[in-house]
């Protein structure tokens, strides 16, 4: 297994923009690794930050294989499973530097425990074919605590200068002690107009390995929807990024 990294945190804390930032990190100073990126986010945020035009997504492949059970067609149904990772493999859109797989929307509402289950199925399927993997995850604890990031290398709980987002990363630091098994654990703030604000923030212990600054490039590339891979890599966003992860082990 390589290298798994999985950004967590409380909703509107910047983890897409991160997760995007660090693919485009990876996949220019590893051109001869393998990289993955995952939108483990129902809402399909990364795709769009790294241009992906997602076409088929995990809970397609879900929905297909539970509505041939449900029409009786039991025969077709054990065959859908069993090609399972062939249909993962055409959800892998490949891009020129990295690969991208999207959990997807279920249609139907409720709670998303039957594709969270799969995605973790999935993961653990897929982690021994690429060198890198970021996840960007759903925000909140909701994956951790059903175990879906059940087994990473590192896990990376992100949250801004907010109280409310430095608890929830505290709250899941304690739950992911003991759901998740992860080699290395640390916290980054994120999109920090003041530092002064999160330098003396007790963690419990968790390191920090860094602290974003807030970036107006981030905005404007949000603003119109514009590919993170095309971000000049001297941009003060990345550069700090670039710090974090490599304090972190990653690179």
């Amino acid at each position: 297994m390589g290298v798994i990294l999985a950004l967590t945190g409380k909703g509107g804390v910047g983890k897409t923009s991160l997760s995007a930032i660090i693919v485009k990190i990876l996949s220019e100073n590893f051109k001869d690794k393998k990289i993955l990126a995952i939108d483990a986010d129902p809402a399909i945020g990364l795709a769009t930050a790294l241009g992906v035009d997602v076409k088929l997504t995990l809970d397609d492949i879900r929905t297909e294989i539970i509505d041939t059970v449900e029409s009786g067609d039991n025969k077709s149904a054990l065959e859908l499973v069993s090609e399972s990772r062939y249909k993962i493999a055409d959800a892998i859109v490949e891009k020129d530097n990295f690969a991208f797989l999207a959990i997807g929307r279920p249609e139907s509402k409720g709670c998303y425990c039957r594709i969270n289950s799969y995605l973790k199925n999935v993961i653990e399927m897929v982690s021994s074919q690429f060198d890198y993997i970021v996840i960007d995850c759903e925000a909140g604890i909701e994956q951790i605590n059903r175990r879906v990031i059940e087994k990473v290398t590192h896990l990376l709980l992100v949250s801004d200068a907010s109280r409310k987002g430095i608890e929830v990363i505290k709250s899941i630091s304690k739950v992911a002690s003991e759901a998740v098994q992860y080699d290395k654990i640390a916290c980054i703030f994120n999109r920090i107009e003041d530092t002064s604000l999160v330098e003396n923030v007790d963690m419990n212990g968790i390191e920090c390995i860094g602290v974003i600054k807030a970036d107006k490039k981030i905005a404007e590339f949000d603003a119109i929807a514009k590919d993170f891979m095309l971000m000049d890599s001297d941009t003060p966003c990345v550069v700090d990024t670039y710090k974090a992860i490599k304090k972190f082990n990653i690179i």
